[in-house]
């Protein structure tokens, strides 16, 4: 009874929730600037880590704002999850994380959030850690832990993008359930909670995952075709079958 009464206060939270991402004033103060401490690590090693990058290769920056742009398009379409007080869309990360690396996945992740939280009212400025490290941290190295493990596996290059695009999208919104029952649970169990507000999410995110999966595999399949410079010089997909 108590899980029933703590969704339907969930349904019931303002409409601003149902904004991209989690929303403005959603987290309490101290929970948001946890999610800020939390981020900002990845984030500054991130920003040190394409300034070594642009220093070695010019043509790196041009790519990371491809990726960026793409990160930016992939995650602006909300799909309102009313439940889960947030809303359901594509990641990118997991594109971004095997072109880019993760850590400067990370920077376009954060940059893309603060944008839309500025201009577009998606999300907010005050969850713009937590979201950042949802969809940056946990989006772009999961993605990236599974494109290693799954060229390792010896998978066809279709696959290992698959396996990072869909990785990308669960891990995101798993962040995104951990950080609203983290901070909303009050006396309920945490793990209840959480996998109350991650399940909502599945209705939509399970075919989104599986759509941007196949996207990011096709991705990869056409740069190793039509751009083999580009995989030259990031050296992406040595040992991975075609």
């Amino acid at each position: 009874m108590k899980s029933v009464i703590f969704l339907c206060a969930l349904m019931l939270l303002p409409q601003s929730a149902l904004a991209m991402h989690l929303s403005e004033g959603i987290l309490p103060a101290r929970w948001a600037l946890l999610w800020f401490a939390a981020a900002l690590p990845f984030v500054a090693w991130g920003v040190v880590q394409i300034n070594r990058k642009k220093r070695l290769d010019p043509a790196y920056i041009p790519l990371l704002g491809i990726f960026g742009a793409a990160v930016f398009v992939f995650s602006v379409f909300p799909i309102p999850v009313p439940v889960a007080g947030s809303t359901a869309h594509p990641a990118g990360t997991g594109m971004s994380a095997i072109f880019l690396g993760p850590f400067a996945s990370v920077v376009v992740a954060f940059i893309s959030l603060l944008l839309q939280a500025l201009f577009l009212a998606h999300g907010g400025l005050t969850t713009l850690g937590a979201n950042t490290f949802s969809m940056g941290v946990m989006g772009s190295f999961s993605a990236f832990g599974a494109y290693l493990l799954c060229r390792k596996g010896g998978l066809s290059l279709f696959w290992c993008g698959f396996a990072a695009g869909v990785s990308a999208d669960l891990v995101t919104y798993f962040g995104t359930s951990f950080a609203l029952a983290s901070a909303l649970h009050g006396t309920q169990p945490f793990l209840s909670v959480l996998g109350q507000i991650y399940l909502a999410f599945m209705p939509t995110q399970i075919p989104l995952a599986l759509l941007e999966g196949a996207v990011t595999g096709g991705l990869l399949v056409y740069v190793q075709k039509h751009r083999p410079d580009i995989i030259g010089r990031l050296g992406l997909f040595q040992g991975v079958k075609g």
